[in-house]
């Protein structure tokens, strides 16, 4: 027989059990009256590891007292898929409810398996839930988006996570393993559980047998060594990724050192590539600061060589030092704006004709056709040259870059004041 877990044991078997996701399941919000009446017919879970996705969807299938089946998009064929539809139509043709079908990670589901599944969905063959830790918006197929309802799973919080914890305590510990656990030890534990109860009750019972036989009490030195063997919760190619890096960046640009830094660590610890940092904040240096400190562009450059050559563990000083000199320098976004809206007006006016004064004329027949004609060498001539006119035509006059009164840039913009062309 298999020995479960004490994250499985402690599994809620009622909704009042179920903890930490009070935003979408508690009285009066929307998902709880539609399994109350039993009106829904296909959802999607959406949330971190941990968060309760399949617990929710297990007590949904009891209280609805409908059979539930359980696949994952990963390993399910199409005839696995079709296999539980079949049973479902011929559980409501002999007056039963249809069956519960409960697919985990289902933004993995491919061309064929939807192809099984729709039909089912739109003509209610099957009741429905999906799980997933990634973004359905980019992730889950559309055609499946479009007839599920969303509903977004959070992290646990530490206070609802102790109460899970407390919970297990009481009802489903270890045989033979009762002891008490101070609360100070069970904060810690909800803490270092980064939102995930499974997380947090595996660290429980590692902790329970862990714990010297002549220990009545498990303190907080009893958790010294074992919490540093769970690794924060962080997936490289998920939302976690994508989150982390967004926070870092936009620390940065609001001038915020210290708020940078924490998001590095946590990259950092998690062992996020750190050259893929390093670039990130190339990309920093250029568009969130600019010619406002033109430095930025050489240092976080710099930077990212010193990463490549140094490596690790040594390269989070150096990705430190980029990082507070970007997040403390002067801010300028307009060689960005510059660019995006130059872009925009050649794809929407096209390659418009290029003044003849600005073409280069290498043949007497070009100079004949006016290339070249009246242009004036800056360097010589920087009042002719300011006379003349640098856009196409139907541009004439338009400004795309438009220094910005910050660090470096003030200085750019009153040098252009001074050498911009006069027609411009």
């Amino acid at each position: 027989m298999l020995e479960r877990p004490l994250a499985e044991r402690a599994r809620p078997q009622k909704f009042s059990d179920f903890l930490g996701q009070d935003h979408i399941w508690s009285r009066e919000k929307p998902l709880t009256r539609l399994v109350e009446q039993d009106r829904f017919t296909s959802l999607i879970f959406w949330g971190p590891p941990g968060s309760g996705k399949t617990t929710l969807a297990f007590l949904i299938g009891r209280h609805s007292e409908r059979e539930v089946r359980v696949l994952s998009a990963v390993n399910a064929g199409v005839k696995d898929i079709r296999s539980i539809i079949d049973d479902s139509v011929a559980n409501q043709q002999s007056g039963k409810k249809a069956t519960l079908l409960f697919m985990d990670e289902i933004h993995r589901l491919n061309k064929n398996q939807q192809d099984v599944l729709l039909p089912s969905l739109e003509v209610g063959a099957i009741k429905f839930i999906g799980a997933t830790t990634e973004n359905p918006s980019f992730e889950v197929n559309s055609a499946v988006l479009s007839r599920s309802l969303v509903f977004k799973f959070e992290p646990i919080k530490p206070e609802p996570l102790v109460d899970i914890l407390k919970s297990a305590l009481e009802t489903s510990v270890v045989p033979g393993e009762r002891k008490s656990i101070s609360t100070e030890a069970l904060n810690i534990i909800a803490k270092s559980s980064s939102g995930d109860a499974r997380r947090g009750l595996n660290l429980l019972e590692a902790v329970i047998l862990a714990a010297p036989q002549n220990v009545d009490e498990i303190t907080v030195e009893a958790l010294g060594e074992l919490s540093k063997t769970l690794p924060i919760r962080y997936d490289r190619a998920g939302d976690q990724h994508y989150d982390t890096i967004s926070a870092f960046i936009k620390s940065i640009r609001a001038s915020h050192p210290d708020g940078a830094v924490y998001y590095l660590a946590r990259m950092i610890e998690a062992g996020e590539d750190p050259v893929f940092i390093a670039r990130r904040l190339v990309i920093a240096a250029s568009e969130d600061i600019g010619n406002a400190n033109p430095m930025a562009m050489l240092i976080a450059t710099s930077g990212l060589q010193a990463v490549h050559m140094v490596g690790m563990p040594e390269g989070r000083i150096i990705l430190s030092q980029v990082t507070t000199y970007l997040a403390s320098s002067p801010k300028s976004n307009r060689s960005y704006l510059a660019i995006d809206m130059a872009l925009e007006d050649v794809r929407e006016l096209g390659a418009l004709e290029i003044p003849l004064h600005l073409r280069n004329a290498p043949t007497e027949l070009m100079k004949s056709f006016g290339y070249g004609k009246q242009y004036a060498y800056a360097h010589s001539d920087l009042e002719g040259a300011k006379a003349l006119t640098y856009l196409p035509e139907p541009l004439k006059g338009k400004k795309y870059y438009d220094p910005s009164e910050i660090g470096v840039e003030k200085q750019l913009k009153e040098t252009l004041q001074r050498l911009r062309p006069i027609k411009d």
